[in-house]
């Protein structure tokens, strides 16, 4: 039974680094399933504060993947309707066009917010663009960082 959940780990730890670049797969969450996976074979290698510790880290991980790239269209200088138009553009970009709607959807749903204030320039609405693109790739680089460490944990304690 253990060499099957070592497996399953094995392969949940490769998904979860490439759900860092996909944005359909979650992959600190399934990173650190890789991890409860290998705390169940006999081994059990890690204690239960390593184990929450990594949960919240892949909840609050996870959960900023979504609010950075808002906060970078505010941060260079967004109005709402930019940060609005971010949102629905990344929801509309990750249901209708993925993967790269996640991309494309909070960069066009900024500009064009911006653009429906009637007095922004283009100048500010890509500068308002510019920066949930800039979100959306320090989002990817904080996924990467989380699901790394996991599964560089996960490989030196496999045996």
């Amino acid at each position: 039974m253990d060499i099957l959940l070592i497996v399953i780990g094995v392969i949940c730890t490769i998904v979860g680094i490439l759900g860092c670049f996909l944005p359909i797969i979650p992959g600190p969450p399934i990173s650190f399933l890789a991890l409860v996976l290998l705390d169940l074979t006999e081994k059990n290698p890690f204690d239960s504060n390593t184990l929450w510790t990594w949960g919240i880290v892949t909840a609050a991980v996870t959960a900023l993947d979504y609010i950075v790239p808002i906060y970078g269209t505010k941060k260079f200088g967004g109005t709402k309707r930019g940060v609005w138009g971010s949102t629905i553009g990344l929801v509309i970009g990750l249901f209708f066009f993925p993967p790269f709607g996640i991309i494309i959807g909070p960069f066009v749903g900024a500009f064009l917010g911006e653009m429906s204030n009637g007095d922004t320039d283009n100048k500010t609405a890509l500068r308002s663009a510019f920066g949930s693109f800039i979100g959306f790739v320090v989002g990817t680089l904080l996924k990467l960082v989380a699901s790394g460490w996991m599964a560089w944990l996960f490989f030196t304690n496999i045996f």
